[in-house]
């Protein structure tokens, strides 16, 4: 089976890496790491810069992952379960991404300061009219 014939969640379980355009604006994807959880996708933003993909994201929702040479459209929620799901996100990037090299970014990411940027990437079906 190829990349291209993985639904997102399976292939973000799959890759460290998964590629994210925020807003319509970036013409590029950058490389984070996201998680999923009850078969939902989470990302946290690492860099908290004041111009991020996160910050993107809150004031243009729309944007796009990349899995592989999939291309899936996506809205950018703060779901309103996130404190009850906090808990199961940080321990889904523990156990992905915790060891090795990635060991200090992973205790990092399940911090309050990076706990407070996190969102749910929603895919949209192609033919959503806000999907382009």
């Amino acid at each position: 089976m190829t990349s291209t014939a993985l639904s997102p969640q399976e292939y973000i379980r799959q890759h460290n890496l998964i590629g994210i355009r925020a807003g319509q604006e970036r013409p590029s994807f950058l490389n984070i790491w996201m998680v999923v959880v009850d078969d939902r996708i989470f990302a946290r933003s690492w860099g908290l810069a004041e111009k991020s993909w996160f910050t993107t994201f809150m004031a243009d929702p729309l944007g796009a992952i990349r899995c592989g040479d999939q291309v899936v459209p996506v809205r950018a929620v703060v779901p309103t379960d996130l404190l009850q799901l906090n808990e199961r996100i940080s321990q889904a990037y523990l156990d992905k991404y915790d060891s090795g090299a990635n060991s200090p970014y992973a205790q990092g990411i399940i911090q309050p300061e990076h706990v407070a940027h996190t969102v749910e990437l929603v895919p949209l079906s192609p033919n959503t009219p806000s999907a382009t």
